[in-house]
């Protein structure tokens, strides 16, 4: 087992705990990059798929993992970042000026949409989430100007030093660079001020306020970075998708997201990553297992929604902490084996705000 010994304040907030972690993220890293080499076009553009989830779930994580603020219409950015993103490139915007554009638009719809809404909490602001969802949706349809109605919208596909987007290798270490940039930002802004300061709000909004924390304007921003990061996950999904229609950013998006971060592990950027994994690829699952369900059961429209839902409350319920936090338990244990105490493995009680207050 190691063991950590701090010499300075620095190391609380150092990005690698130890040389452990350094050598291991490395060797993640390179494994990524050779992954053209090792698996063909259909497997890689779902890698990307999964990279494109990871970036989505990095903001849903910052503003419901970390600042403790439930959304339920995500949904609604991700059309923002696509719709921005394929009108620019549209017109002419090359797609390195075009990306900065759409972070900076959904950075300030996020911000304009989060002062008024976040004055609510609990099942208020979950509800006011969900028909900003709807409104989105409905604004998508109508401003056909912007992003051509119901008959939706083609995508350009750019050129990146003379290598096209439908290169599945090449938009594959598009989102991988973006997920690891992504991934770099989330990290500093929580080991930052404002970070502490979300996780203050998520902990305790009355003990926050009576430390100074300002809970209105730290709760906009939250859901301001949040809109960014996931509008930047809906420029990269509109490359992936090709062509886009109102009817993908449905509630079934925003649930998927939820899905995401609760199955992968809330208050964590790994689970964000694990969330994506399992997410991505449990469609494809579904597709397989319906070959062996019976004809009743498997030719079901609304299969895949009933499992995700059955999903969610069944980690919510057995498995707070999400797979990440199955991870931790199993690596401690080891570390720990043979001298292990079986209590230390029981699950915990996890209160809500309202049983903390």
């Amino acid at each position: 087992m190691r063991f950590i010994f701090k010499t300075n304040y620095a190391q609380d907030i150092n990005i690698a705990r130890h040389g452990g972690d350094k050598f291991w993220y490395s060797t993640l890293i390179i494994l990524m990059l050779a992954m053209p080499l090792l698996i063909d076009d259909f497997y890689l553009g779902e890698i990307s798929y999964v990279c494109i989830l990871a970036i989505a779930g990095i903001g849903l994580m910052i503003l419901s993992g970390y600042t403790g603020l439930a959304s339920l219409g995500h949904a609604a950015f991700l059309g923002i970042g696509a719709y921005t993103h394929a009108f620019l490139l549209t017109n002419g915007i090359p797609f390195f000026a075009s990306i900065p554009i759409v972070v900076i638009v959904s950075f300030m719809v996020g911000a304009l949409i989060g002062i008024p809404i976040l004055r609510l909490t609990g099942m208020y602001l979950a509800i006011a989430t969900l028909a900003l969802g709807f409104i989105a949706e409905h604004v998508f349809i109508k401003w056909e100007h912007f992003t051509g109605g119901n008959r939706g919208m083609p995508v350009p596909q750019p050129e990146i030093m003379g290598m096209s987007f439908y290169d599945s290798a090449t938009f594959y270490y598009v989102c991988l660079a973006f997920l690891i940039l992504s991934m770099f930002a989330a990290i500093n802004i929580l080991r930052s001020p404002t970070g502490r300061a979300f996780v203050a709000i998520r902990d305790s909004e009355i003990a926050a306020q009576s430390l100074g924390v300002n809970i209105g304007l730290y709760k906009a921003l939250s859901f301001a970075i949040s809109g960014a990061f996931t509008g930047l996950a809906g420029a990269l999904l509109a490359h992936y998708i090709g062509y886009l229609a109102p009817d993908i950013f449905n509630i079934f998006l925003s649930l998927s997201l939820l899905l995401l971060i609760v199955v992968g592990g809330m208050g964590s950027l790994h689970g964000t990553v694990f969330g994506a994994i399992f997410v991505g690829y449990l469609p494809q699952l579904i597709a397989i297992c319906r070959d062996y369900l019976p004809s009743s059961i498997g030719s079901q429209p609304g299969l895949e929604p009933m499992l995700f839902g059955l999903i969610l409350v069944l980690f919510i319920l057995y498995e707070p902490l999400g797979i990440y936090g199955r991870w931790v338990k199993i690596k401690l244990f080891f570390q720990l084996f043979p001298t292990y105490k079986k209590q230390t493995f029981k699950k915990q009680k996890v209160f809500t705000k309202s049983d903390r207050v």
